[in-house]
């Protein structure tokens, strides 16, 4: 036997190479902050040209992993350490919202591009949504920076909606739907919330029982009134370029009631419509004797249009009601309302018990004691004829 000992096999032969997707990528925020920065840095202080900057890298970072890294890079110019501090690892940027100018519009521009990066997880935008409603409610943000909402991208993927709902529901938390809707309307974004939905489900019916699902309901109901309104604005001027045309009031009666049935238009809101297209129509004299005798010339030739749309006594109480206000309104018209009334009585548009409901209780508190002097004369009139009408019937009997 050999005294020498066996000599142990070793371990060798090729080192295998790793596949590249089987590797786990190493979570490297420092290098992250470092691409993002160096982008900033040679972009500028424009931010269109940085929100370009954010989209274009999109493809390249992943966002989604570095959401918190990107938000304090935005927010402070680079990433916070313990503390709240700056990191002082990597060089930092002048591009973020502590070293920006402390004025609305730029916090405001720096919100939009700050609140609606797609990187956000789920979690982040419905935390981001809430804040911001009630930054919103408490007048902290404009309600323009909703405009940032309609990205097309984020209105396809259904971001843009779901985000509403959190951003509202916070919102009306604080306030009630008046004042979201003065916010809305001050910056114009009232008539733009069906724009939250592509263009195939951009509809009344579908944005309505998309948030009364979402519990909504109010929000739901003031969208649906501003379509409505926006589709009695169209109305009202092509009624208007239809009188200025002189089109035959045939035609112009059967597009209106196409236009009531197509939008669910009552009869006391169309013929509010007619009456102000109608006297919209030309241009007034400022002689006040000689504007009483326009309007009755004007108003012959659309009576049948008026008498077209006062079916019903609330729709004549309704032009009554107009009337007055706008003689009120309009100081050269304010000794016409009672010839205008006559005419139309006398037109078969308003009738004795209408003239008589807003005599003796319907009217407006607006020159008051000046019409219903006007009419005193006209209405015991109408009261004898009724008298003798009822009297001449009992003798029949």
């Amino acid at each position: 036997m050999s005294n020498q000992r066996q000599q142990k096999p070793t371990l060798t032969g090729q080192r295998f190479k790793t596949r590249k997707r089987d590797e786990k990528e190493r979570f490297d925020p420092t290098q992250f902050q470092e691409s993002i920065i160096q982008g900033l840095n040679q972009t500028g202080t424009d931010l269109e040209a940085v929100a370009k900057f954010l989209d274009a890298s999109g493809a390249k970072l992943d966002y989604r992993r570095y959401a918190e890294t990107l938000f304090d890079i935005l927010v402070a110019g680079g990433m916070l350490a313990p503390g709240g501090t700056l990191s002082d690892e990597v060089t930092c940027t002048e591009f973020c919202l502590f070293k920006a100018q402390e004025d609305m519009e730029t916090m405001q521009a720096y919100a939009q591009l700050l609140l609606f990066l797609k990187g956000f997880t789920e979690s982040e935008r419905n935390k981001l949504a809430m804040l911001t409603g009630i930054l919103l409610a408490n007048g902290n943000l404009s309600a323009s920076i909703l405009s940032s909402l309609f990205n097309e991208n984020l209105v396809k993927e259904g971001v843009s909606a779901c985000f509403a709902v959190k951003l509202f529901k916070s919102w009306l938390s604080e306030k009630d739907i008046s004042s979201v809707a003065a916010s809305l309307r001050k910056v114009g974004m009232d008539n733009r919330l069906m724009e939250l939905f592509p263009a195939n489900k951009r509809s009344c019916e579908h944005f309505s029982k998309y948030f009364t699902d979402a519990g909504l309901k109010e929000l739901s109901d003031f969208a649906r009134n501003q379509q409505s309104i926006g589709a009695r604005k169209e109305l009202q001027k092509e009624l208007q370029e239809q009188i200025s045309r002189g089109d035959p009031l045939k035609d112009i009666i059967a597009y209106i009631r196409e236009e009531i049935k197509k939008n669910n238009i009552s009869e006391q809101t169309m013929i509010w419509l007619i009456w102000s297209s109608v006297m919209s129509s030309v241009e007034w004299n400022k002689k006040e004797e000689l504007v009483t005798e326009q309007a009755i010339k004007l108003l012959k030739q659309y009576s049948p249009l008026l008498k077209a749309f006062t079916s019903q006594g609330l729709s004549e109480l309704t032009l009554l009601l107009k009337i007055q206000e706008y003689c009120y309104d309009n100081i050269h018209f304010m000794k016409a309302f009672q010839k205008i009334v006559v005419l139309l009585y006398k037109a078969d548009v308003l009738s004795e018990e209408a003239i008589l409901k807003w005599y003796n209780e319907a009217h407006l508190a607006k020159g008051k004691s000046l019409f219903i002097e006007q009419m005193k004369k006209f209405v015991e009139w109408l009261k004898n004829a009724e008298e003798e009408s009822e009297s001449e019937e009992e003798e029949a009997d």
